[in-house]
């Protein structure tokens, strides 16, 4: 793969933007990488580890004659971040950011960038339970799909850019408009995530269940929960804010499944039971046959990132 940016800039240093990094590097798909963060221990942390080519005191020093920027932010600041940096974007910059909502960004970012400036919203749907500069890995982005928002106004020859930089980073493109997206992922991410965080919340208020039997006798479906839900909390609580609505329906979803279930199981229906798991096994399969995950036990977790 061969360059695709001149200059690149890095906008919040955790866990994607350093994987960002690690595989532009190892692609070589950027002559620079610059990078900035708001706290002043993560871009030392970042300068240590020799995360970007050059880590800025100040977003808009990091923007400056960059061809890409990079919002990787808590979707419930990139309104404030887009409006920090608009001033100091070159004519022609494609601005991208990596939310796991878009319609929200979209209506938050577009308003502050100037004219001339192409905004192309993306999503890569990969991620582990950690964060941080530190996090970060090249690998992460390898066979996993980014969603690239795209309609009618959308600068066809910046997404081309764009795509080409994911693609060059591993990840395979799709591109999708952002409210299918945003109910896609309530789907696959958001609502997984909520009800992980509630049954580990449930366990912790289960008095009757010590927090070391918790711990100690943890099968794989509660450790997996636990996973999920040491998920940062700021991303997550400006998630659920971003995507209300789609939230909101499939959770209503769940609630009326979980609600037959409960029926199924106090009516002494084995039947009901067993279909629904069969069915949802098939799902199980098709995500395994589609390369998403392996059917190893562990879930293809084993290894140390």
């Amino acid at each position: 793969m061969s360059q695709v940016y001149d200059r690149v800039a890095l906008i919040g240093l955790g866990l994607i933007a350093s994987s960002m990094f690690w595989a532009i590097k190892r692609a070589g798909l950027a002559g620079e990488v610059t990078g900035f963060a708001r706290s002043q221990t993560t871009r030392d942390t970042a300068r240590k580890i020799g995360l970007c080519d050059r880590i800025c005191d100040t977003a808009a020093e990091a923007v400056k004659d960059a061809d890409l920027v990079v919002l990787c932010v808590p979707v419930g600041v990139m309104g404030d971040v887009a409006a920090e940096i608009g001033g100091s974007l070159k004519p022609g910059a494609t601005v991208s950011d990596v939310g796991s909502v878009k319609r929200q960004v979209i209506d938050a970012v577009s308003p502050h960038l100037p004219e001339g400036v192409h905004f192309v919203p993306a999503h890569p749907i990969a991620g582990t339970e950690h964060s941080g500069p530190e996090s970060g890995f090249a690998e992460l982005f390898d066979n996993r799909w980014c969603l690239l928002i795209v309609d009618e106004e959308t600068d066809l020859d910046a997404v081309q850019k764009v795509s080409d930089l994911w693609k060059g980073m591993g990840a395979d493109v799709e591109q999708m408009d952002a409210d299918h997206h945003d109910l896609v992922l309530a789907v696959t991410s958001h609502t997984p995530h909520l009800i992980a965080y509630t049954m580990v919340g449930v366990a912790d208020d289960l008095r009757r269940v010590s927090e070391s039997e918790v711990i100690k006798y943890s099968a794989s479906g509660f450790r997996d929960f636990t996973r999920i839900a040491a998920s940062d909390p700021t991303m997550w609580r400006d998630v659920f804010l971003s995507n209300k609505d789609a939230t909101l329906e499939i959770l209503g979803r769940f609630t009326e499944e979980l609600f037959a279930l409960q029926r199924a199981i106090r009516q002494g229906d084995g039947e009901h039971l067993h279909d629904y798991f069969t069915r949802t096994r098939e799902i199980r399969r098709g995500i395994i046959e589609a390369g998403q995950d392996t059917d190893a036990p562990d879930f293809g977790r084993g290894k140390a990132h």
